[in-house]
């Protein structure tokens, strides 16, 4: 008979810790991805990783079982990844010189033919990373919750615990600074 998610809490709740085990190799992968989206280097995204798991351990009594285990832990997920970008914020200026070979050959590329840009998504998806280091850490996370996973503004508000309008405005502003990033490093290239 198959083990269900609840049973093995209740059994984690009841003492028997080693039944946490098959939780962790369930959810872990998914846990995993959710890390390497806020995360650069495999230190911190383990780092992150082990800090959810942690923290599921230690909060699991608070789970009450009205939605699915894994929604309460992607919720748990997103907020120590948000965490993790504030504390680890950096003032991290980009400056033409930095941009590798293909990012700015995907750049040139684009301001010439912007429909004929899409051939190196590799090269426009490292350009997207790195505007994305530059947003302050609630703008990362809105944006790649709603532009990157896609996810609604309203499963934003569930997983952040922000209102439905701070949702829209924080994804206002993170576009807005998206924009802004995009411009100063084309006016470095460009001007």
């Amino acid at each position: 008979m198959e083990q269900t998610d609840a049973d093995h809490i209740a059994a984690v709740l009841k003492g028997d810790t080693a039944r946490f085990e098959v939780l962790i190799q369930k959810y872990l992968p998914r846990v995993f991805a959710t890390a390497r989206r806020y995360a650069r280097r495999d230190d911190e995204v383990e780092d992150i990783v082990q800090e959810v798991w942690l923290k599921a351990f230690q909060k699991l009594g608070s789970f009450r079982g009205e939605a699915p285990f894994e929604h309460w832990l992607m919720r748990l997920t997103v907020r120590t990844c948000y965490d993790f970008l504030r504390s680890h914020r950096r003032n991290r200026e980009t400056t033409f010189s930095q941009l590798t070979e293909p990012e700015n050959d995907w750049l040139d590329r684009f301001v010439a033919q912007p429909e004929a840009a899409s051939e190196n998504a590799d090269a426009a998806r490292q350009l997207i990373e790195r505007l994305l280091a530059e947003l302050s850490p609630a703008a990362r996370l809105v944006i790649t919750l709603l532009e990157i996973e896609d996810r609604s503004v309203k499963e934003i508000a569930e997983l952040t615990g922000w209102s439905v309008t701070l949702v829209k405005v924080r994804a206002f502003r993170a576009r807005a600074e998206m924009r802004k990033g995009l411009a100063k490093i084309a006016k470095d290239k460009y001007l």
